[in-house]
């Protein structure tokens, strides 16, 4: 009976110790999504403040990392907002989230995303036309 209760004390201990764990990774896990939510955020609002008044300011980069490989996306902005700095946080974005799909072993479809054919500019906006 006595080493009934020992191993019972033991499976409760190694429990409670795997379940913090696992709590643990799901709050790290979250808090990197988070991060690369506020950085897609941050690339989305800067796209958003261009503006166009040819279809030569018109441009397109490709946007994150499937973990199958190749973007999720293709961005298309107006080069009147500062290029380079879209640029960086591009490529910052888009390596971290490699770095995410890989860590946490995250799946997608496989699908190519393929870029725009064709961009215009609608009403001083930057636009995609496929």
């Amino acid at each position: 009976m006595k080493v009934f209760k020992h191993l019972l004390k033991a499976i409760v201990i190694l429990a409670t110790i795997l379940s913090c764990s696992n709590n643990s990774d799901i709050s790290q896990r979250e808090e990197e999504r988070l991060e690369l939510d506020n950085l897609k955020e941050e690339i989305e609002l800067l796209v958003s403040k261009g503006t166009c008044t040819e279809n030569t300011m018109c441009n397109f980069i490709a946007f994150g990392s499937k973990p199958c490989g190749g973007p999720w996306s293709y961005l298309v902005f107006s080069t009147s907002i500062n290029v380079g700095l879209l640029k960086e946080k591009v490529a910052t974005y888009t390596k971290n989230e490699a770095a995410f799909n890989i860590k946490w072993n995250i799946i997608s479809d496989c699908s190519i995303v393929l870029p725009p054919t064709q961009l215009t500019c609608v009403n001083g906006k930057c636009t995609a036309i496929n």
